[in-house]
């Protein structure tokens, strides 16, 4: 059986730096529901510099869902600290997203997650994302109540408003 989903590469680099790009910015970004487009000016979510430091980082893996001619549709990225692992980098590619692909994701981070020896996993979502946010409350997720500023670099973009990033969690049981 062909698995769609297995760790990612540094071969790999360009193509999340990609995926995740049009996922988040731009007019590409747009034929989705993740867009962040009328948030954030410019077509960049992350660059391959970014993409490599992150996947080089101790405790780091980037999860990749390929399909059948070895395109890279989603990714996600999973950074252990302790008992707990961070989820981060989640992108589907735009015309693809509806169809089930994100849920296979989340569902293949938290069992990474537990297989690791994981008890929690959380994540930081632009407060602003609300059907975003809801779609990770129908799976397990809740807001913390931590709340973290979103300070503009010179890659991700111009912020077209004040945002700020709420935490979620959910605690992971076998």
């Amino acid at each position: 059986m062909y698995p769609p989903i297995t760790p990612a590469t540094e071969a790999d680099v360009t193509a999340i730096a990609q995926l995740l790009n049009a996922s988040y910015r731009g007019e590409e970004s747009k034929k989705g529901w993740t867009t962040e487009a009328e948030l954030i000016a410019g077509d960049t979510r992350a660059d391959k510099a970014v993409v490599l430091q992150t996947m080089q980082k101790p405790g780091s893996v980037f999860l990749k869902y390929t399909n059948h001619q070895g395109q890279i549709i989603s990714c996600v990225n999973l950074q252990q600290n302790g008992h707990k692992i961070y989820l981060g980098m989640f992108g589907v590619e735009p015309r693809l997203q509806g169809g089930g692909i994100g849920k296979q994701m989340l569902k293949a981070a938290e069992a990474y997650a537990m297989q690791a020896g994981c008890t929690l996993i959380y994540m930081t979502v632009i407060s602003l994302r609300t059907e975003l946010i809801a779609w990770y409350q129908r799976h397990g997720y809740v807001d913390t109540g931590k709340r973290i500023p979103f300070v503009e670099d010179a890659v991700t973009g111009r912020h077209l408003r004040k945002l700020e990033f709420m935490e979620l969690e959910k605690v992971l049981l076998d």
